[in-house]
Formats: structure tokens, sequence, C-alpha cells
């Protein structure tokens, strides 16, 4: 990579080798040699470029998940995301990237005072009663600490560590830059869309240090669940919360897989499932606003079959137009319905205009084909959502990101609900809901408050249109109307026709160096450097110079 990108492109040059030498640690050197990545901007970092003999024994899932971990907190994010994408990246690979782990050493309790007082105006002593120095966890992000308030009250702190904005920051700036250079230089990576995910990676995170996202994600949870008696929502402590510090209750509960502490607290592993289940589904189709983690570790069980989430770091958002859509989506595949499951791919805009129509359908019928005669518990909701993602994927059906939360949350807590329950029927329970969501559409308030909205419409588009046409006109009468073509796949043959013509240009200055110079030569002009004109001497020099730089560069193009 030319020298003078770099002030550009990699303003974290310190940060960028650590990341480096991971990936080369871990074996990826190859593919950082086809990114056009320079071995000089390792040099000075006493880096063995072997790989160590324990990596060499490992799969490739195994060294990519390793090498993420090791790259810290915005890394780590990455292979979540990427774990929520099972028609993009190998099965292996899910695997290996959901066993993903945000455990680090944890920081000492003055750093944690330390943002304490800078968040809270206060140090934790006189903030609380009580305040264990030692963490529950700690993760890259953050660590948490349980302590007791000034009237009494339990509750965890989840402290943010110092630093990991600004390391998370510098982290996105070189994941956008690395994502350009894949898409640049690996054409097959395109399929990916790595800078797409890297977009959706910037988006959750920044949402992710700033913890009052997640505090008022817990509010909107609380609020849709307060007429609920099968779920309990921590409450948020407002008052000792910030940015970087977040003061919740704490859950003196059982976690939802210890399944051994059940019958000590006559807690009903078929209630729970259910319970869980209904919870889920009443936030995907009623309220559009889901857990979209709720992997067991986030899940407790209190006395009464009582359901309390936690972590609201990670939630999904659905329009009321998706809730409808994705109703009749799954009314198509109940009723095993392909023209329709067509026609809703369609309608939701996200199926590109040339498309092949007929095999997608005939992709899909094979699919409901493999369900039928299942019965409903038999059908595994996580493999459902995989297998039309792939059928997605092959058909470059743009997925919205909400989808894929959607299906990482109803797969993972189908997958907790047969944990429980064995005979769970994620499917039947979820008829209900979707049957409640469509008969909404003969609603007569919404169907007038659909008329009143699309009257309005109506009427500023009658409003406008005569203004528009006569600007339109006006355009015309004077010539300046024009028409805009845009090309779409000549991106790459313009970049070689200007290295092309750059190259010409350069050789042409080379030639009118060597031609001024021989003539210099010839006519023995002053001054003189042994016996020979100084200044065609400078001139053949010069040119050698430039002739090696264009040598340089056709050879590391790979084009002679």
């Amino acid at each position: 990579m030319p020298i003078t990108k770099i002030g550009k492109g990699y303003r974290h040059l310190k940060r960028f080798r650590q990341i480096l030498a991971v990936s080369l640690k871990y074996g990826f050197g190859h593919i950082l040699n086809r990114m056009k990545l320079s071995v000089y901007l390792l040099r000075g970092q006493g880096l063995k470029m072997r790989r160590l003999k324990a990596v060499v024994d490992l799969s490739d899932a195994e060294r990519v998940r390793l090498a993420l971990e090791e790259m810290g907190p915005a890394f780590i994010k990455l292979g979540q995301v990427l774990s929520m994408r099972p028609f993009l990246i190998p099965p292996e690979y899910v695997v290996e990237l959901t066993k993903l782990q945000d455990e680090v050493r944890p920081i000492g309790f003055n750093r944690v005072k330390q943002v304490i007082l800078q968040e809270l105006g206060r140090p934790p002593e006189e903030l609380f009663a009580s305040f264990d120095r030692r963490p529950l966890a700690s993760a890259s992000l953050a660590q948490v600490h349980r302590a007791k308030t000034l009237d009494g009250q339990e509750v965890i702190v989840k402290v943010q560590r110092p630093g990991v904005r600004k390391v998370i920051l510098e982290d996105m700036s070189i994941l956008r830059d690395m994502a350009n250079l894949l898409v640049k230089h690996l054409p097959e990576s395109r399929r990916y869309d790595p800078t797409g995910i890297v977009d959706e990676l910037d988006r959750t995170t920044k949402r992710e240090v700033d913890f009052t996202n997640e505090a008022g994600n817990m509010e909107i949870f609380a609020r849709n669940f307060a007429k609920e008696k099968t779920i309990h929502v921590p409450k948020v402590h407002w008052q000792l919360s910030s940015s970087r510090v977040l003061t919740t209750e704490f859950i003196d509960g059982v976690k939802i897989s210890d399944l051994s502490r059940f019958e000590e607290f006559s807690l009903d592993r078929q209630i729970i499932a259910q319970n869980g289940g209904r919870a889920l589904l009443k936030q995907i189709f009623e309220d559009g606003f889901f857990h979209a983690d709720p992997h067991p570790g986030n899940l407790f069980v209190l006395p009464g079959n009582i359901i309390a989430p936690v972590d609201f770091g990670m939630m999904g958002r659905l329009s009321p137009g998706m809730m409808k859509q994705l109703s009749e989506i799954f009314v198509a595949i109940f009723h095993k319905d392909v023209d329709e499951l067509g026609r809703l791919y369609l309608e939701v805009g996200i199926v590109g205009e040339e498309i092949d129509m007929v095999g997608l359908k005939m992709e899909m019928a094979d699919l409901l084909d493999r369900y039928t005669g299942v019965p409903l518990s038999g059908v595994n909701m996580r493999k459902v959502m995989g297998d039309l993602f792939q059928i997605s994927y092959r058909y470059q059906i743009r997925v919205r990101s909400e989808f894929m939360l959607l299906g990482r949350a109803l797969g993972t807590y189908e997958e907790v609900g047969r944990l429980l329950d064995p005979d769970y029927d994620f499917v039947t329970e979820a008829k209900p809901f979707v049957k409640k969501m469509l008969s909404r559409r003969y609603d007569p308030q919404i169907i007038f408050w659909d008329l009143l909205r699309t009257g309005k419409d109506l009427h500023r588009l009658l409003t406008m249109l005569p203004q528009e046409l006569s600007a339109i006109l006006q355009k015309m009468r004077r010539g300046q109307l024009a028409l805009e073509f845009r090309h779409k796949g000549l991106d790459k043959m313009i970049t070689e026709l200007d290295r092309a013509s750059n190259r010409i240009s350069f050789s042409l200055i080379i030639a009118a160096l060597i031609v001024g110079s021989s003539m210099i030569m010839r006519l023995e002009v002053k001054p003189f450097l042994f016996g020979y004109p100084l200044i065609g001497i400078l001139g053949y020099l010069f040119a050698g110079l430039l002739g090696i730089w264009l040598i340089i560069g056709i050879l590391r193009s790979g084009r002679l």
C-alpha cells in the first residue's frame, strides 16, 4: 500500500498494528497479503511472523473465533453480528462464533471508583450503603458489581471500563477501512456485504456504549409488560445511572437453565416455557419491541414461575407494517401457500427487479414439502428460519437486519423452551398471536385511520401536482431539463484506464528527461561534474529513479 495513504486511511496506526499482529498469529497472513497490506506496518514491533504451533492444529472457524476474542470488544460484536447470519457463513463458523466469550480480566476497584466519581459526582461509599469490590462478572465493555442502596435495596451496578469508547471508535474506523479493502481487493467478499455489516455494527455498538439507551429499553419493556404477571422487568435506579454507569434492581432468581434447582423453589418447567414463549410472541406481534438475545444466561426465574429477563442492550424493533407482513408470512407458511409467499417477498420490496420467481417458488415449495405431515411440535423454528435465509441469499433477496435479529430471538428461545419442556410447541403457541395480528386489519378504528392517512397523502399529492408539473414545463422551455444516466459495473474499467493513462504519462516524462539530458550532454552545458554536465547527470538519475518506481508499481499490480 502506498505510504501516502497511511496518514489518511490508518490514523490509529498503533492499534492497527495490534490487529494485524493478531491476524498473523492466527494464520490469516495470506488474506492480509491479498488486501495489499504492507508488511512494513508491522516493522519495529518485534513480531514473529510464524504461527504458533498450538494455532496450526485448530480449525479455521476456531482460529477466527479466538482472533476476534483477542482483538477486543468491537471485533467480538462483529462475530456476534455474523453469527446471526447463518445463511451468509458456513455452519461451522456459526457454531464457533456463538461461543464467543466476552470475558476479560476485571479492572481494579480504584478505577471503578474513579468512573463512578466522574459520572455521578460522588464516590461509591457515599452513594451506596455497601458496594462489593469484587465484580460478579467482567466483560470487555463493562463489569458488574453487587451493591445496596442507602435505603436498603439490593442492586446491580454496571460500570463501563475506562477508555473503552475510544478503543471502539478506533476499531470501528479500522474495520471500515478493512471492509473497503476487502471489497476492493477480494471481489468474492462482496457477496457478504462487508461494508453493510460494519455499518450495522457501528449503529449497535454506539448504542451499547451509552448505558442510557439500555436503561430506556428497560423502561419501554416494563411499560409493555406492566399488566403481565408472568414477567418481571428489573427496576432502573435513574439517580444512580448515567451513560457509563447503570444501576438496576438485583434479580435474586434461578437461571432458567439451572433445572436442578427448580424443585427447590417449586417451579413448573412447562408453565415457565409457556410463559416465556407467550412473552416473546407478545413482544413480536403486539409491541414490535423485542429482546433479541433471550439465551439462558439472560433469563432468570422467580417464585411463582415468573420470568425476569436481564441485559437489554440488544433489542429489536418492528414497525406496524413489518409486524403485519410477518404475520402474513407465518400464515403462508402454515398453509404452505407458495404463491402467497412469493407475493409477500415482492410486497415488502426486498427482491431485486431481475429474479427467477419460478425458481424461487420451487425452492419455497420444496422447503414446505419437507414439513408436510410433520407435527408442529417437530418443526424446528431455527432450522426453518435458517432455510428461509439460505433461499433468500441464493436469490439475492435483501434481508433486513430487524428480521435477522428476530430469527435469532425465535430460534434461541425455542431451544430454551424445549430445554424446559421437550414437547414444547412454539409454532402452535404462535398461532393465536398471528390470528390476532391479522384480525386488526378489520378493526374499524384502524381502517378509519388508514383511510384518513391515505386521504391526507392524496390531498397533498393533488395540491403539489400542478406546481410540480408547471416547474417541469418551465425547465423544458428553458432547455434545463436533463436526464441523468448512471453506469453500473464500469468502476473497475475506469480505474484501470486511469491507471494506464497515468503510467503512459509517467513514461512520457521519463522519455522527455532522457532526451533532454542527452541533449544537455551533447551541448556540454556548464557546470561540469567529473567532466560531464551536472544538469544532464541529474536528469539521468531522476529518470532512472522514476523508471524504477514505475517498474515496481507494474510488478506489484501483478500485470506486466
